[in-house]
């Protein structure tokens, strides 16, 4: 458990930032790489998720009749290997992953791939992982999926299309969420000269018979900014933080983040080619409204800096978070209710109305989620609370907890 029971009068200004590769970009650039071949990467993500397929590629060079990969909580690695170890031809594999990695469902991309001539069981629950997997040569150029479910189903096919023989034609049946992470790999792909054609229901990735990998520079993670972004919210006029190693001018959805904070009276400029600065200005909305069906990531930092600002809160487009690392609005609703405020569900929304003064210390259950201990930190600018579990933040930021140190948090940290 990590505890914020007091907090310093005044950090130094401005503050300078960190933070690591994206992990969506990351892990995307290492399976261009297993497919490609050849790629300088720089910058590369240190969370566990990005560890984690760092070392099942390492394992598909290993020379045994069955190659079996744990990839922990790591649902990315889970969908990416998918795909990629169906093209493997004469190798079998065995994927495996955390307890809740197995409730979470894998079945719209392993139809998708059957359907195409790939080789692919379930070795428990049909429709989850574990999985087996017999790869093959896939000579198809033409694949149907659902596109409402996650987007990682589609990312998935899009890196491996590069080493089928004519490219692939993807069919998206239903309307697209998270486009944005599409985007990005879209981007990614053009960026080693892939010809990508990408309209509302239908994907072509060519072929990469002529192609010459390049380097790529990961930028900065700005789904891992947002915390910033709240710490900043909470903080008084004036007060600035510099984030090193980003663009406004990202492939990165969670980049929404600059226009979203405006509502929390936190503006964004651009001071070099490298660097952000984000610093609080006093303007504020009494409520907000917002879809997020293109940047769900962002739901927790968002509601829990409406709880902190007392901001009354209607969030939609957010039927993914039911099936991350926890049913994420289930549990936002029980956190953001320890504190006194007032919180409706359903599948896909999420409304608070807000109290006017926080309920004191309180513990905060993660539920083995990443976002759940990373976005209610920041409420230690504003009352004390303890976050069971600290360690799960190096799913996606490992250096999280040294970074709050700059803001004058001071935590302690207990087993």
């Amino acid at each position: 458990m990590i505890s914020f029971l007091e907090k310093s009068a005044n950090p130094r200004q401005p503050i300078e930032i960190q933070i690591s590769g994206s992990k969506s970009e990351s892990n995307r650039a290492l399976i261009l790489d297993q497919v490609l071949g050849g790629l300088d990467i720089a910058n590369l993500s240190d969370s566990d998720d990005t560890m984690h397929l760092v070392n099942a590629l390492k394992q598909l060079k290993t020379k045994s009749k069955t190659i079996k990969i744990n990839v922990g909580h790591a649902g990315t690695t889970m969908r990416f290997l998918t795909a990629l170890c169906a093209t493997i031809p004469q190798q079998e594999f065995v994927i495996s992953g955390s307890e809740r990695m197995h409730q979470r469902p894998i079945k719209p991309l392993v139809d998708a791939l059957n359907n195409f001539g790939a080789k692919i069981s379930y070795l428990k629950n049909e429709g989850y992982p574990p999985l087996k997997i017999k790869g093959e040569n896939l000579t198809k150029d033409k694949i149907s999926i659902q596109a409402n479910i996650s987007s990682q189903y589609i990312s998935a096919l899009m890196l491996i299309a590069p080493k089928l023989p004519q490219g692939l034609n993807i069919n998206l049946k239903g309307n697209i969420t998270s486009r944005p992470y599409l985007e990005m790999t879209k981007a990614l792909l053009e960026q080693q000269q892939i010809k990508v054609d990408f309209n509302q229901s239908q994907i072509k990735v060519h072929s990469s018979h002529s192609n010459s990998p390049t380097s790529v520079e990961i930028e900065s993670d700005w789904s891992s900014a947002s915390y910033h972004y709240a710490l900043v919210a909470f903080s008084n006029e004036g007060f600035s933080v510099n984030l090193s190693n980003f663009n406004l001018n990202s492939v990165q959805g969670d980049a929404a983040l600059r226009d979203i904070y405006k509502k929390f009276g936190v503006k964004t400029e651009q001071v070099d080619h490298k660097t952000i600065k984000i610093t609080k200005i006093n303007k504020l909305y009494s409520k907000i409204k917002l879809d997020l069906i293109k940047t769900p990531d962002l739901a927790q930092t968002i509601a829990v800096t409406c709880l902190g600002l007392n901001i009354n809160c209607e969030l939609s487009g957010l039927h993914t978070l039911k099936i991350k690392e926890t049913d994420r609005l289930q549990a936002l609703k029980t956190e953001l209710e320890k504190f006194g405020g007032r919180v409706k569900i359903s599948d896909s929304t999420l409304q608070l109305q807000s109290v006017g003064k926080l309920e004191p210390y309180q513990v905060i259950s993660t539920y083995n989620d990443h976002r759940m201990a990373l976005a209610f930190a920041p409420l230690a600018l504003k009352t004390k609370l303890s976050i069971e579990n600290p360690e799960v933040v190096s799913k996606s930021y490992t250096n999280y907890w040294e970074d709050l140190k700059q803001y004058g948090i001071i935590a302690k940290i207990t087993k």
